[in-house]
């Protein structure tokens, strides 16, 4: 058996009540980490709480808006409070904020002011809390950054978004050379198109196989796909990577013949 290192590790997952989120709780749970969860979803918070349970894990779920001023910092301090101390933590939240597709002659200074915040932003703000966390209790650590596939290529009706995940990346980047030295890794996954029950609805039968058809291995992402790499890479087997966009999208980003997104959101 593999000891991965995660036994007893004090873990905080944002955007954690559904999808990707939840998916990464429970993975680093059933890895040994206690777990904490930020959402605004109360609902969904709880059934994530007993997914952990199930797994033997604790779990401190939180329900906090983190676009509020100072909800990072916040939330950082409630979970070092809770778990006596912060190992890794995992910045979930993004998407659109609310906001549909749109060509970006059609987006506004406030429709991209709004995509930004919630993606860069509140992602910048996460880390500076978590990473000062760590430095301050003087032990190393693990900060995944949720980006995005759409990176990768022109992220057509969703430039904010996109531009806004391409900073996540940059910023990524930075804080694995600044933070290296306090013994702090830090590391970006970008998913492809991932079935969620919310992206799901969205799309018909015909755009998702059509998808699936363009891509090399014939597979969307599912959350579980995200889960277990954010496991790695918090892990002992990730030990000596930082500063890096891992892409975990069935090599969707090899795809030449990508079919027209419709109206509908598909954002990773």
């Amino acid at each position: 058996m593999i000891d991965l290192g995660l036994q007893g590790r004090r873990a905080l997952v944002t955007g954690a009540a559904a999808g990707i989120g939840r998916a990464i709780a429970v993975w680093l749970a059933r890895a040994g980490c206690d777990v904490a969860l930020a959402d605004k979803d109360a609902s969904g918070l709880k059934a994530t709480a007993e997914a952990i349970a199930e797994t033997g894990r604790r779990s401190e779920p939180l329900t906090i808006d983190l676009r509020e001023d100072g909800a990072p910092a916040q939330f950082v301090g409630q979970v070092v409070a809770a778990l006596g101390g912060l190992d890794v933590a995992v910045n979930n939240v993004g998407m659109l904020s609310g906001r549909a597709p749109a060509p970006f002659l059609e987006q506004d200074d406030r429709y991209i002011h709004d995509v930004v915040a919630q993606n860069l932003l509140l992602t910048a703000a996460c880390c500076r809390a978590e990473a000062r966390a760590m430095v301050a209790a003087g032990t190393p650590g693990v900060i995944l950054n949720v980006s995005s596939g759409e990176t990768t290529r022109p992220a057509l009706d969703l430039a904010a978004y996109g531009a806004a995940k391409a900073g996540v990346n940059h910023l990524t980047q930075t804080l694995a050379a600044e933070l290296g030295p306090h013994g702090i890794r830090v590391n970006a996954i970008a998913p492809g198109t991932t079935l969620t029950t919310e992206v799901r609805a969205a799309l018909s039968d015909e755009y998702v196989e059509a998808l699936t058809a363009s891509i090399p291995l014939q597979r969307m992402n599912e959350p579980d796909d995200l889960a277990r790499l954010v496991v790695a890479l918090a892990s002992d087997l990730g030990r000596g990577v930082t500063g890096q966009l891992v892409l975990a999208d069935n090599g969707a980003h090899l795809s030449r013949n990508r079919p027209n997104r419709p109206g509908a959101a598909s954002a990773s």
